[in-house]
């Protein structure tokens, strides 16, 4: 008895969490429970990369929990953050996600849950659900304004201000309110905030210090800190500036 109820109770919250996922809203729990899950779930450890340019399937990935990020390799081995998606959304190498796999990793930045669908199985749910695709084409959308906005950041503005730029978003996608401000739940290293504005390591510990200096942020066990919301946007249009250095904005 007592283990078919937590098999119950398991199943109730698996519904509660995939309910936030943005493409689910408006379907009822018994319509989120009628998929099959825990066949198409699978854990992913921090640091773990699961799908690389190899990887040619067509697959939406719907990250249940955690987070994820998608980054590709120049030929030198430098590599490039194309984006941090967090749990409550999709992506994947699919037309439909407005975010394309094609060449590209995804790493878990946590650990993760991951479920996998096929090509089919998106078409036949759109078929049969339309308020899904409906939901698609509002992440489209809101997607194709987040790249244009963060375009823009890479060709006009300095390394300080990209960086601003960065950390507003972060905390707008994934920040928590603590006693005196915001936090970032992610630990990011010097070297994945250089790969997610086209920057290199040195030139972010420049800035993280110049925006540390000028209030903007702190960071407390590698967590990055934000008290003033409003201080943190005016550093995103260009305020600050980093002291005897220029860099390519490529």
């Amino acid at each position: 008895m007592d283990r078919r109820r937590d098999l119950t109770r398991a199943g109730e919250d698996d519904v509660m969490v995939l309910a936030l996922v943005d493409i689910f809203e408006g379907l009822s729990p018994e319509e989120i429970s009628a998929m099959e899950w825990r066949r198409l779930t699978t854990s992913v450890k921090k640091g773990e990369v699961f799908f690389t340019p190899m990887d040619l399937a067509e697959t939406l990935f719907v990250l249940r929990a955690g987070s994820v990020r998608i980054y590709r390799k120049s030929p030198d081995g430098r590599e490039l953050t194309l984006a941090i998606i967090q749990s409550g959304t999709v992506f994947g190498e699919m037309v439909l996600t407005g975010q394309r796999l094609q060449n590209s990793y995804a790493e878990g930045l946590e650990p993760s849950k991951v479920a996998a669908m096929c090509r089919a199985d998106v078409e036949r749910l759109i078929l049969d659900k339309p308020r899904v695709g409906l939901q698609f084409v509002h992440l489209l959308s809101d997607r194709l304004a987040a790249y244009e906005t963060r375009m823009e950041a890479l060709g006009l503005k300095e390394v300080p201000a990209r960086l601003a730029s960065l950390i507003h978003r972060l905390i707008e996608e994934q920040g928590v309110r603590t006693s005196d401000g915001y936090k970032l739940t992610v630990r990011y290293t010097h070297d994945q905030l250089a790969t997610m504005i086209g920057s290199t390591r040195a030139s972010i510990t420049r800035a993280v210090a110049l925006l540390r200096e000028k209030g903007v942020i702190e960071t407390r066990r590698r967590y990055i800190h934000v008290g003033d919301l409003e201080t943190l946007e005016e550093a995103t249009h260009d305020g600050f500036h980093e002291p005897d250095e220029s860099e390519d904005h490529g």
